[in-house]
């Protein structure tokens, strides 16, 4: 059956009704606390600004981090509640635990209009339990907050996950889409469907083996797969280069080789890297091609031929989906790969390109490295849930919409 969405459920009358929304507050803090990027508390706005506008009892469920199911002071979820209140307009309660006496009694004080966060689901082991008696144990307890009430999964970046807040809370109360998932799957679903073709995808990141799955996938679909960040060195390793101390996965060195034997024509790779004496912000940089590393020295980024090159492909695309930084972009000095091939994918977009950002770090570095956000026809609020999506797999956060309860 067809998922129902969040205007059926406001459609049917929600004033003083409970909802129970799972979004992803899942965003990046400085030492001091502080959320360094805002955008998964913006992209969660529209669902819950419809809801509270049609006088819903609004409580939230959301994690940060992974406490592994204890209290940490450091994951709880005091910030996101200040910067919600901020972007709503309104006082956003968060409750001092997360289905114990606190939760209950901010619930029960609900007038229509309110919202309240509960603390950070992962406090409980039960939520990410493998085990589904646990699970199915907590999503009582949740759904025990909000008598008669409704449930709304809105947090894109968890629906690939079988988790008590995602899924097995949704098998318990009716089922909605909110705003921010259905954008996801209707812009990723089409991307995964029916790319305009010439279709490219740039993938960063440090892992090979993180990516196997995707690169795999991917391959079959894509015209060109551009590789960077901390994997490009496991595939250079593959190809016979000598990467120094730069990061390798020696274990997975022979299945790039195999990639490369097998999509060889489709794989783009550096020509340049950018190397530093150590891992800082602050080391020595060389510039160098791939027949001359400085010895001892590690790379933490693509060179600028290899951007040229990487951009000369994304310029003939029509379809772009990006996930993962070129380099270490938070070292200001190693940020010029991921800046350098996020403007020729702003640049093909411009030209009628249709992109996509890929949630995660891919997202982050546009706003930290000052891009423009609206250069790009989409950027995805979910790393892995994106990727994942694109692959072909089902998420069970979406596939438990799709059922009758």
């Amino acid at each position: 059956m067809a998922v129902k969405q969040l205007k059926d459920l406001i459609e049917a009358g929600v004033e003083d009704r409970y909802v129970l929304v799972r979004s992803d507050f899942n965003v990046p803090l400085d030492d001091d606390r502080n959320i360094t990027d805002k955008g998964r508390i913006t992209a969660s706005l529209p669902t819950l600004k419809a809801l509270v506008d049609a006088g819903a009892k609004v409580v939230v469920m959301a994690h940060l981090g992974r406490p592994k199911g204890e209290v940490k002071p450091e994951f709880s979820l005091e910030p996101v509640a200040e910067a919600l209140s901020d972007e709503l307009g309104q006082f956003v309660a968060l409750a001092g635990d997360v289905t114990g006496e606190d939760a209950h009694e901010r619930a029960n004080g609900l007038n229509a209009g309110d919202v309240l966060l509960l603390e950070n689901v992962r406090y409980d082991p039960r939520e990410t339990s493998k085990k589904e008696e646990e699970r199915a144990e907590f999503a009582d307890e949740l759904v025990a907050l909000v008598p008669g009430g409704a449930f709304v999964s809105d947090g894109f970046g968890v629906v690939h996950r079988a988790q008590t807040s995602v899924y097995d809370v949704a098998k318990r109360l009716p089922h909605y889409a909110g705003e921010l998932v259905n954008k996801e799957i209707s812009v990723l679903g089409s991307v995964a469907k029916d790319p305009k073709k010439p279709y490219a995808v740039v993938l960063g990141g440090s892992k090979v083996s993180d990516k196997l799955g995707v690169i795999e996938a991917l391959a079959k679909k894509a015209d060109k797969i551009i590789i960077g960040g901390g994997m490009c060195y496991t595939f250079l390793k593959a190809q016979g280069y000598n990467v120094e101390k730069s990061m390798v996965e020696d274990d997975m060195v022979e299945t790039s080789k195999k990639l490369l034997e097998e999509y060889g024509d489709k794989i783009v790779l550096p020509v340049d890297l950018v190397w530093a004496d150590k891992f800082d912000k602050d080391a020595d940089k060389k510039v160098t091609d791939l027949d001359n590393p400085p010895a001892g020295w590690l790379s933490l980024d693509v060179g600028p031929e290899t951007v040229k090159k990487y951009a000369e492909v994304l310029a003939d695309a029509k379809t772009i989906f990006w996930n993962g930084p070129m380099g270490v972009f938070e070292f200001e000095k190693f940020s010029d790969g991921t800046r350098g091939v996020a403007e020729a994918i702003i640049a093909a977009t411009d030209n009628g390109a249709f992109s996509v950002v890929g949630g995660g770090d891919s997202a982050a570095s546009v706003r930290t490295l000052g891009l423009r956000e609206d250069g790009f026809s989409h950027i995805s609020t979910g790393g892995g849930a994106s990727l994942e999506l694109l692959e072909g797999k089902d998420l069970p956060g979406i596939k438990v919409l799709e059922e009758e309860n």
